[in-house]
């Protein structure tokens, strides 16, 4: 992975430190964290010009968002311009029904995503039916990772490094190898991994 950039796209609140998200951040010379705007107060329009800006300055990236920077890569991969991206790892997405705070990033896309994405969900996610989230999956023509009751894959959740989480990207780049924005499925589904963190939040999409 030293060859590739990871752009590192947080949701509601950030992604403050020991998230996982700040771990990959720190610990790998690859990964950047995206520096949404107002990130207690997301507005769609912001958020997205943020991340196509990122892009555009970082072409041939993988994504990796976590709860609304999922739903904020599937906007943007959604949206139609050309971007040159290599995969995305969506982690834990956010219904965006279920706050004031993120309804005006409604309705989430459920088109299909014009790069290799994996979605990793949780049984227990309390931001997220576990159904949902794999019909969504299915719609974007996403690899699909079930991880168990793992809540919403945050630090409340018990998650640390994610080392399990870096192993997802990396099997999506290899999946991807041949070539950044190619359309097409992501990779197979992958089902009955153990999770790596129990409990739930209902305070915040990042904690």
């Amino acid at each position: 992975m030293t060859a590739l950039r990871t752009l590192i796209v947080p949701g509601l609140d950030g992604s403050p430190a020991p998230h996982w998200q700040q771990w990959w951040a720190a610990t790998e010379a690859g990964a950047l964290m995206v520096d949404l705007p107002a990130p207690a107060r997301p507005d769609p329009a912001d958020w997205e010009t943020e991340l196509a800006g990122m892009i555009l300055r970082h072409p041939d990236s993988i994504l990796v968002g976590h709860s609304l920077g999922a739903v904020l890569i599937a906007r943007v991969l959604a949206g139609g311009a050309r971007l040159r991206v290599r995969a995305a790892l969506l982690v834990a997405p956010a219904e965006t029904g279920l706050s004031r705070r993120i309804s005006d990033f409604s309705p989430i896309p459920e088109i299909r995503l014009p790069v290799p994405t994996t979605v990793v969900a949780s049984r227990n996610d309390p931001w997220m039916q576990f159904g949902r989230a794999r019909d969504l999956a299915t719609a974007w023509g996403s690899g699909f990772v079930d991880l168990g009751r793992a809540g919403h894959v945050n630090v409340a959740s018990g998650f640390g490094p994610w080392p399990r989480g870096k192993a997802l990207r990396d099997g999506l780049v290899a999946a991807s190898a041949g070539g950044p924005g190619l359309a097409g499925p992501g990779p197979r589904p992958v089902r009955g991994l153990r999770a790596e963190g129990r409990g739930r939040d209902r305070r915040s999409l990042s904690r």
